[in-house]
Formats: C-alpha cells, sequence, structure tokens
C-alpha cells in the first residue's frame, strides 16, 4: 500500500516532492514515493505540482497516492522558482523537500531526528570545491589562476562557501526559510559579479541552477549545511553503476564508499577506465583508498550520464500502478453488470 495511515505525526512531519514539466517527472515522483511507503506509512506526503500534472492524477486516479496535492504557479514550476521559493510550501511543522530522482533505501526515522535541530538546512559539504557552480571543463583554470572564486567571495563579504546537494532539503521555521529564499534570489540576480556559470550550459540541462546561490546565502546568514557524505549516516549518496551493488526494484542497494573525500569525489568522471587509473595511484598513499560498503538513506540520480536505471525503474512503477487501476475498473464494471435470470 503506497497511501499513508492516520497516526499523531500526520501534519507535523512530512515529506514534499514536486513536479512539472515533462509528465515523465512525475512517473519520477510516483516512483521515488513508492520506495519511500517502504519504510515509511505513518509520515505524510504532499506534491505541489502544475495543473498539468494534478489532470494526470485525476484521470489516472492516482491522487491517493499523495495526502495533499497542491496547484504550483507557473513561476514557481523550474529548480529556481520552487527551490527559491519553498516557504510558501511549509505543509507540514517539519518538511523534507525531495527531488523526484530519488530512490529511499532505509527507514529515515533517525534522519528526521538528526535534522530536527535545524530551522533549515540543505545537504551538502562545508567546503565547495572549484567546480561548484563554476566551469566542468578546463575553464575551471582560469578560475584558479585568476583567483575568481576568492574574488566573489570578498565582493560579498563571505568567509567561506559551502557546497550545497539541493536534492534534499529541510525547514521548519517559516522566517529563517523565507529569509534563506529571499537573499538566494538576490544573489542570482546579482549573478554577473560572480564567478558561476550557467547550468544551461552543461549537456542535457534546459534549467538554471539554484544550489550555488542557496549556498551563498546560508554562508552569508552562517546557516549550516546538513553533512552530505556521513559514511554508513549518509542522507543520500549519488548513484554510479560500477559502485553501487542492488536488484532492479532497489529493495536491496549496497554501495562503495571511499572514506577519503578526494578519492571519493572522483566517482563522477565518465570514464571508468580513467577513474580506475586514478585510484591505483591513490591506492600508492596511506588510507587514500579505504572504503566501506553502506545503504544510505537515500540514492540519487543526479549525474546525467547515471539515470538510466532509473528511468528503467521509474516506467516499471507507472505500468504497475496503471495496470492495477485498469484491473480495478475492470472488476467494478463487473460487479455492477445485472445478474441473469
Amino acid at each position: 500500500m503506497l497511501q499513508s495511515i492516520p497516526t499523531s505525526k500526520k501534519e507535523y512531519e512530512g515529506y514534499v516532492y514536486v513536479s512539472y514539466g515533462h509528465p515523465k517527472y512525475l512517473k519520477h515522483t510516483i516512483a521515488s514515493v513508492s520506495t519511500l511507503r517502504r519504510y515509511d506509512r505513518e509520515r505524510p506526503i504532499a506534491l505541489a505540482c502544475s495543473s498539468k500534472h494534478k489532470q494526470i492524477l485525476d484521470e489516472k486516479n492516482l491522487t491517493y497516492l499523495f495526502d495533499i496535492v497542491h496547484v504550483i504557479p507557473e513561476e514557481h514550476a523550474s529548480i529556481v522558482g520552487f527551490k527559491h521559493n519553498v516557504y510558501h510550501y511549509m505543509f507540514f511543522q517539519r518538511n523534507l523537500y525531495l527531488d523526484s530522482d530519488i530512490v529511499w533505501c532505509k527507514d529515515p526515522s533517525t534522519l528526521w531526528s538528526s535534522l530536527g535541530v535545524f530551522d533549515f538546512t540543505i545537504t551538502g559539504t562545508l567546503v565547495s570545491d572549484v567546480y561548484f557552480g563554476a566551469s566542468k571543463g578546463a575553464g575551471v583554470l582560469l578560475d584558479i589562476i585568476f583567483r575568481r572564486r576568492s574574488r566573489t567571495l570578498k565582493r560579498f563579504g563571505l568567509s567561506y562557501l559551502s557546497r550545497v546537494q539541493s536534492g534534499m532539503m529541510y525547514a521548519q521555521d517559516y522566517e529563517t526559510t523565507k529569509q534563506v529564499c529571499g537573499l538566494a534570489s538576490e544573489m542570482l540576480d546579482r549573478k554577473h559579479e560572480t564567478h558561476f556559470r550557467s547550468r544551461k550550459s552543461e549537456q542535457g540541462r534546459t534549467m538554471e541552477s539554484c544550489e550555488w546561490s542557496l549556498a551563498m546565502a546560508m554562508s552569508k546568514l552562517n546557516i549550516p549545511v546538513y553533512p552530505w557524505l556521513q559514511g554508513h549516516n549518509s542522507p543520500q549518496l549519488d548513484y554510479i553503476e560500477d559502485l553501487t551493488d542492488h536488484d532492479d526494484e532497489f529493495m536491496y542497494v549496497n554501495c562503495t564508499y571511499y572514506n577519503d573525500d578526494f578519492t571519493y569525489s572522483i566517482r563522477g568522471l565518465k570514464s571508468v577506465r580513467t577513474r580506475k587509473i586514478l585510484l591505483r595511484i591513490l591506492s600508492l598513499l596511506p588510507a587514500k583508498t579505504d572504503f566501506l560498503l553502506t545503504t544510505p538513506y537515500c540514492l540519487h540520480f543526479g549525474w546525467y550520464h547515471q539515470k538510466k536505471p532509473f528511468y528503467t525503474f521509474s516506467e516499471s512503477v507507472w505500468q504497475r500502478l496503471i495496470t492495477n487501476q485498469n484491473s480495478n475498473k475492470l472488476l467494478e464494471s463487473l460487479t455492477r453488470l445485472p445478474m441473469s435470470s
């Protein structure tokens, strides 16, 4: 069953998904919800979505998957539009905002407990690398040579810049959340004063990133990130095919996690061969290739070149749900047929 069950936690702690654009993103959201309900039947789930996606839910009789379905205005139907305005969508006292390309892998109760000390936070790392929000190619060398990152921080009066991974955001204080969102919007408006690049220039990306502006706002307001990489306690880990062992339904998930931050940072390289060569070199240094096998709370399919398994899983979940709905309709129609004399 994918519905929540009535408990005292209703309207206290809840999950918030957002869905807009191509209908496939609604399928992704529903696939993510199906994995969440394996581990949490108590906390409610809200969906902030476009009118088109609500219409699809209504037509397919799938609104029961969500406790709240809220139609968002067109200006919020984008990455920046929604995540710079999450204070409008605090449906619960404690809200956990999630990307749709996430698979849940274990019971999130202890995660909720650790998030409870924050008024607002986003998963991330205390220090952002030179690639964060900047050029992903050789152009980053010019950023380093001309100290563009340092100049950006100085221009905005910042002493540090964290990296945020906004696939998981948490909010329970309205004023703090509104303040972060408002300042992030201001930072984005001043993009021309920074070294950051448009994410739309990356292959497969059609929307602007919200992350560097949120990171700058949190730094300015001295709001800490929630540690993204925590070994066995990691809230989410990236899906990397050769570093993730799983079955087709993601009932079983085990990730290879390198304990050294730099070693683990090379996981996103497209070339597995290049990565293995680098690992051999790093293995010459003490502890650089130490690793553990772990199951994170969430498996995040954030890398564009690693999304195919999630797409396959998402389509499978969708087809099962639609088939079940059609079977139920057939059964209902048969029970209404008049009995023969």
